[in-house]
């Protein structure tokens, strides 16, 4: 943890900015202030403040966007926009360092071929985790877990998408073994769940997950 983290961290003790952080997170792409504002409940000045507060803070980057979604004379002055930034941030007291640990295990198992049973491992984290969960059942329940464990679901055209990879800094140094850990720990939450009528994927998106969940009548089809 540095000091930057905890500041950074300091500034979402605002009931508005968390409000207004968590929505622009949520919605993975650029928002304007007058949407923000809208879904926060309050003023378009007070969410410009708050949300330019953030900026300062590291926790969103700001730029200029023509909202109207039209180019040339016709369309409109460019609005700032906001949008999360994709730098990590971690505070925890007193400082803890799982990451690095994390990675020499990564490399451990690169080194000794051990990917099958690394799987293994995942698959079964993975009902562990569905098991703990003391939500509904079937794909409300998977949801529920996904969320629970950061990987911020979202539904696209019938599937079940994730727009948060919890694990980003492994999968950049180790991505054939993190994603198929990833894959198989997402395997374990549906076979934990009981869900049978969904599939866990490998369909990587540029800032998104590696996986995604879809029916398996779909995946027949």
């Amino acid at each position: 943890m540095t000091s930057d983290d905890l500041e950074s961290m300091s500034v979402l003790g605002d009931p508005v900015r968390r409000a207004l952080y968590r929505f622009v997170a949520e919605q993975g792409r650029d928002v304007g202030r007058n949407e923000a504002a809208e879904a926060a409940g309050v003023q378009r000045t007070l969410a410009a403040h708050h949300l330019d507060k953030l900026v300062e803070a590291g926790l969103l980057e700001a730029g200029f966007k023509r909202l109207s979604g039209r180019a040339g004379p016709g369309g409109g002055r460019p609005a700032k926009v906001y949008r999360r930034v994709r730098e990590e941030r971690s505070v925890s007291l007193p400082p803890r360092d799982y990451r690095t640990l994390a990675l020499v295990l990564a490399e451990t198992v690169d080194l000794l071929g051990g990917e099958e049973k690394a799987e293994e491992a995942a698959r079964r984290a993975g009902e562990r985790l569905a098991a703990g969960s003391s939500g509904a059942g079937g794909a409300a329940g998977l949801v529920e877990v996904l969320r629970g464990r950061g990987y911020e679901p979202y539904e696209e055209e019938g599937r079940v998408r994730l727009r948060n990879c919890p694990f980003h800094v492994l999968a950049e140094s180790h991505p054939l073994l993190v994603c198929s850990m990833n894959l198989a720990l997402c395997e374990g939450m549906l076979a934990g769940l009981g869900e049978t009528g969904v599939a866990a994927t490998l369909d990587p998106r540029p800032g998104e997950c590696c996986v995604a969940f879809t029916s398996s009548k779909n995946n027949e089809d």
